[in-house]
């Protein structure tokens, strides 16, 4: 049937049309391309191209030309292998072990043994499970999980928290639970509440027991749908597999002649008709959330595996988790960050001790060297190998005369300079930049001189004594002249553009020192899904984006910022009615203390700003004050009244305010709202002062 008379004659009459309508209805239908499933493997006793027609994709690799429900339906085996960057972590984390604590450990056994100590505590054999079994799930009640696979996510972080796991089994669940279906139906919360007792257990018959009891009698695993049609209706295994798949697909005709069988089959099994109906519904209710058990299983154990080294071996789990995200910044930032709360000290790059990798030493890990930006693998190799074959450098210019310069570049060496990888030998980063091209005009000099079979006179006598000093090749490299070195914020501010976060030391810690010292009680942008999102929250933060614009509606300027405190990075927005206050401190780079409230787009968290301020770290005004003031209301006022005469600029640094009230057997400290603080504090001192106020300016760290 034609869409239009006008199509038809046109087809009719004109060739052309004719022929492109008729080449359009042949390719109508037919596939575009071809699409190659991640990790699917197609596996058969005979060869397979004498089974199915296979084909090369783009990449050269052999495929079929089936989709792969027509390989099914033809017999053949499909599997999929999936591979997991968190197996090397733990193998890297073995090898460490090794090394470290001579200790040889198998990865398989450690959920083997938790299998086992678990078996033995049920049977009242023990007291309590191991204490490296504790100490593992100490680690996950305490929400400490970055870098324990599948459970790094905010989201995630809360369940575990809330859950508190004691066993493999509830690792495994919550790994099946934590997805769109089952979130949505509320399964979570009610799985939880019945571990910890708060929501009673009930089965609806007996039978129902032994299949659902480590889940808390909620269904979890397809595993159990196929279970409870055997066990309740007569299923057979291959039977409860059609039907796991059929409710999965929902098709009408089938589940209905399903519902017949396994009402049929309960009814033999003594169970009436409206229960059997009751439990089939609920089955198919949670088939459309139920996973697979032995995949969920596969994971929980993984997950057990790498929360059990990061409990008893963090240090060199650690190491091995920097080593294997070392090309992810943002990862590298955050378990850097997760060391220095499990109070593990990373040492910053070593020209002459680090190695391409992060290394555990002692309690201590060592920056590898392939974390840092613009230092590839052959530039890592030479310097490795020079310092093998010659032991260590002794200076810059020791350096550049025993690497090879093609692949220890320029680039190379000034961001090793930067990063602090040459602090050791000499802390002067500014004065090894200016010396560099010097540096390596005198290596690459030396090395055409060998080149052509000339030798200098340092070479020819060696390293050489005089007046009982060591007399180096090196020591005639020559240097510019004497330069101060960086300041500390230059210093970091290179860094974070080297490496993409600060390594050394933080321009938010002096910040977050003096918050602490003041009293003023602030938020981790790490934690921002576990917060109230009606409680309004205090934050230190650096913008290290800032996107103005302009509303459509009304005209009026907003913003929309990237925050960066001591741990991650989150957004936060800025509306135009709080942009009018603070509009002049939203800056790039620029350090602030931050009220707002939390809200959620998605899984993702941000700050809704509605105040900011700058503020000095380093000093702090102190009123010494009597009970008698305090208790004055005239005196409150008048204090009240000089110190918001010395606030200043509503948008400028301020300088904190606390008094200390003594009597004569104790003495309380209170600490002045923002609102308070003064912005020239040397001025407020002396007005106050003057005012005969018992004031002093005082640093910060006392």
């Amino acid at each position: 049937e034609t869409p239009a008379p006008e199509f038809k004659q046109k087809y009719e009459s004109d060739p052309n049309v004719r022929r492109w309508v008729d080449m359009a209805m042949r390719i109508e239908g037919t596939n575009k391309t071809f699409g190659v499933h991640a990790a699917g493997v197609v596996i058969a006793a005979e060869p397979l191209d004498e089974i199915v027609p296979l084909q090369k994709n783009n990449d050269g690799a052999v495929i079929t030309q089936y989709f792969m429900e027509d390989i099914e339906s033809m017999g053949l085996l499909k599997m999929d292998f999936l591979g997991l960057k968190n197996l090397t972590i733990i193998k890297k984390a073995v090898d460490l072990i090794k090394l470290n604590h001579n200790l040889e450990l198998d990865p398989d056994r450690i959920p083997r043994d938790e299998r086992k100590a678990f078996q033995i505590l049920s049977k009242g054999q023990i007291k309590k499970m191991p204490e490296d079994i504790q100490k593992t799930y100490k680690v996950l009640e305490a929400g400490d999980l970055e870098g324990i696979f599948q459970l790094e996510s905010s989201g995630m972080r809360q369940v575990v928290r809330d859950l508190k796991p004691s066993c493999i089994e509830d690792i495994s669940s919550i790994l099946a639970l934590y997805r769109p279906g089952p979130l949505d139906a509320g399964l979570i919360p009610k799985f939880i509440d019945r571990k910890h007792g708060r929501e009673e257990i009930q089965y609806e018959h007996e039978i129902l027991e032994p299949i659902l009891q480590e889940t808390y009698a909620v269904l979890v695993y397809q595993e159990q749908i196929m279970k409870l049609a055997q066990d309740l209706a007569g299923y057979s295994l291959g039977q409860a597999d059609l039907l796991r798949r059929a409710m999965g697909k929902k098709k009408p005709e089938e589940m209905q002649k399903h519902r017949v069988l396994f009402v049929d089959g309960a009814a033999q099994n003594g169970i009436s008709k409206a229960l059997a109906d009751n439990l089939f519904e609920q089955m198919l209710k949670f088939a459309e959330y139920c996973f697979n058990k032995s995949h969920s299983t596969a994971y929980g154990y993984v997950t057990y595996q790498t929360a059990y080294l990061k409990a008893n071996y963090p240090v060199e789990y650690m190491a091995a988790l920097l080593s294997a995200n070392s090309d992810n910044q943002d990862k590298v930032k955050a378990y850097l960050t997760n060391c220095q709360a499990s109070n593990i000290e990373v040492e910053g790059p070593d020209i002459n001790r680090s190695g391409v990798e992060f290394t555990p030493i002692g309690q201590k890990i060592l920056f590898g060297l392939s974390a840092v930006k613009n230092v590839g693998e052959n530039a890592i190799h030479s310097i490795l190998e020079a310092r093998k074959t010659d032991g260590p450098f002794r200076s810059l210019a020791d350096l550049c005369d025993r690497v090879d310069l093609r692949a220890v570049n320029r680039r190379t060496l000034e961001t090793l300079i930067h990063c602090g990888a040459f602090d050791k030998i000499n802390p002067n980063r500014r004065q090894l930049v200016c010396d560099l091209p010097f540096a390596i005009d005198w290596a690459q000099s030396r090395a055409k001189d060998r080149a052509v079979g000339q030798i200098n006179l340092f070479d020819m006598m060696g390293d050489t004594h005089v007046e009982g000093k060591q007399s180096n090749a090196f020591e005639s490299a020559p240097t510019a002249p004497p330069t101060a070195d960086y300041s500390q914020q230059e210093k970091l501010q290179i860094e974070k553009e080297l490496l993409g976060f600060y390594l050394s030391d933080h321009p938010l810690k002096s910040l977050y020192r003096a918050t602490q010292n003041i009293g003023l009680s602030t938020v981790s942008l790490s934690r921002l899904a576990e917060v109230n999102k009606r409680t309004k929250v205090c934050a230190i933060a650096i913008l290290t984006e800032v996107k103005k614009v302009v509303t459509k509606k009304s005209g009026e300027d907003m913003a929309i910022l990237k925050i960066e405190d001591l741990e991650t990075q989150a957004d936060a927005v800025v509306f135009p009615e709080t942009y009018k206050k603070i509009g002049s401190l939203i800056e790039p780079e620029a350090r602030l203390i931050l009220w707002g409230k939390v809200s959620q787009r998605e899984d993702n968290y941000q700050i809704v700003i509605d105040d900011a301020i700058q503020i000095e770290p380093d000093r702090l005004v102190v009123l010494q004050l009597s009970y008698d003031q305090v208790s004055d209301a005239q005196f409150r006022q008048h204090l009240q009244v000089s110190l918001q005469e010395q606030s200043g600029e509503p948008r400028q640094p301020k300088v904190p305010v606390i008094g200390i009230i003594a009597g004569q057997s104790s003495r309380h400290i209170i600490r002045f709202g923002h609102e308070f603080w003064v912005q020239d504090c040397e001025t407020t001192v002396n007005r106050l002062s003057s005012s005969s106020f018992s004031v002093s300016l005082q640093p910060l760290s006392q």
